[in-house]
C-alpha cells in the first residue's frame, strides 16, 4: 500500500529499485543541488496489472507531498494503463506514447519522454559526432522497448536536421507487436531511416544479426536482460563484429552482455561501454523536470553530480 508522503518525495517507478545506486546517491545529489526532498522506490513486476499503474499514478496526483517520479522498465505500460489519469504529456511523449517522468505543473499531473534527450547524450558521450559519417558502421539494437523507440526518435531528428546517422539500423524483439509500434511511430513521423525490424525467436538467431554488422557497428543490449532479468539476449557463442562498440543500457547487475564482450576485446578489438552516463543523464534530466530546476548536461557542474555519484558508488563497492 502507498502511504502519503511526510516530506517532499521524489520516486522511483521500477522493479527491484532498492538494488540502484541513486538511492544513495539522490541524498548527495540533493545537498548539493540544495534539495530539501527524500527519493522512495516503488517496485512493480513488467508488464504488471493495469490496476497497479492507476493506483501508482492516482497516489501521485492526489498526495500533495508527492513531487513526481523517474520511471524505468514501465515506460510504456504505465501510459497504457493510466493515459486518463493525466492531465497532459509533453511533445516527446506525445509522439513515443511513453514516459519517463511524472512530475507536476500548477496541480496538474504531466507525464514527459528524456529517454530521446538522454540516449542521445550518452550516445554522443559514447561515439564522436561524425562516427557515422562516410562509415558503414551500422547500429542494432537488441529489444525494441522505450529506450530503443527514444534512441531511434533522437537519430530521426539527427536525420530530419541533416546530420550523420548509421548506415543501417537493425532493431530486433521476440513481440512482433513491439516492432509493429516501433515501425508505425517511424511512419508517421515521416522517418527516413535506414531500418530494418527483425523478429527473433531466442539469442541464436540476435548471434546471426550481430554477426552480420559491418566493421565498427555499435551493438546495444536494450532488453533489460543482465538487470532486471538474469541472462543476456546474446549467447556466448555470439562473434561481435571487429571494432565493434557493445554498449548496455543497464549499469547495475550481471550484465552477460557485457562479458561476451569482453571475451572478445582482444581479438576484435570489441569496445565495452555500460550503461552509467546514461544512469547519469536519465537522473538528472528527471531531477531538472520533478523539481523545476536546470542541470547541465556537460560542464563543471555535471561533472561534480557524476564525481559524487562515482564517490557513493566506490564506497558501496569497499564495505
Amino acid at each position: 500500500m502507498l502511504m502519503p508522503a511526510t516530506e517532499p518525495t521524489m520516486y522511483f517507478i521500477g522493479v527491484t529499485t532498492n538494488q540502484s545506486s541513486i538511492m544513495r546517491v539522490f541524498p548527495a545529489w540533493a545537498e548539493e543541488l540544495g534539495l530539501a526532498a527524500v527519493l522512495r522506490g516503488i517496485d512493480l513486476s513488467p508488464g504488471a496489472p493495469d490496476a497497479e499503474y492507476q493506483e501508482v499514478v492516482r497516489f501521485l496526483k492526489s498526495d500533495p507531498l508527492s513531487l513526481g517520479s523517474l520511471v524505468t522498465t514501465h515506460k510504456l505500460d504505465i501510459v497504457s494503463a493510466a493515459r486518463e489519469d493525466f492531465d497532459g504529456f509533453g511533445e516527446d511523449a506525445q509522439v513515443l506514447h511513453e514516459i519517463s517522468s511524472i512530475s507536476k505543473r500548477d496541480g496538474q499531473l504531466w507525464g514527459n519522454a528524456m529517454d530521446a534527450v538522454t540516449s542521445g547524450l550518452s550516445l554522443e558521450a559514447i561515439v564522436p559526432d561524425d562516427y557515422w559519417l562516410d562509415s558503414a558502421a551500422e547500429l542494432v539494437l537488441l529489444g525494441a522497448g522505450g529506450s530503443s523507440l527514444a534512441l531511434t526518435y533522437y537519430l530521426h531528428k539527427r536525420a530530419s536536421a541533416g546530420l550523420p546517422v548509421p548506415a543501417k539500423i537493425t532493431v530486433t524483439n521476440r513481440r512482433i507487436s513491439r516492432l509493429e509500434e516501433m515501425q508505425a511511430m517511424h511512419t508517421g513521423l515521416g522517418s527516413t531511416l535506414p531500418i530494418t525490424y527483425v523478429q527473433v525467436a531466442d539469442a541464436v538467431e540476435n548471434d546471426s544479426v550481430v554477426a552480420a554488422a559491418a566493421p565498427g557497428s555499435v551493438i546495444i543490449n536494450a532488453t533489460g536482460l543482465g538487470k532486471d532479468r538474469p541472462g543476456s539476449p546474446l549467447t556466448d557463442n555470439v562473434v561481435f563484429p571487429a571494432n565493434a562498440i557493445a554498449w548496455d543500457f543497464n549499469y547495475r547487475g550481471d550484465l552477460v552482455f557485457l562479458d561476451q564482450a569482453r571475451a572478445q576485446q582482444t581479438g576484435l578489438n570489441v569496445r565495452v561501454e555500460d550503461g552509467w552516463v546514461y544512469f547519469l543523464h536519465g537522473w538528472t534530466r528527471v531531477i531538472a523536470d520533478v523539481f523545476g530546476i536546470d542541470i547541465p548536461t556537460r560542464g563543471p557542474a555535471f561533472d561534480r553530480l557524476s564525481d559524487i555519484a562515482l564517490n557513493v558508488s566506490k564506497k558501496e563497492i569497499s564495505k
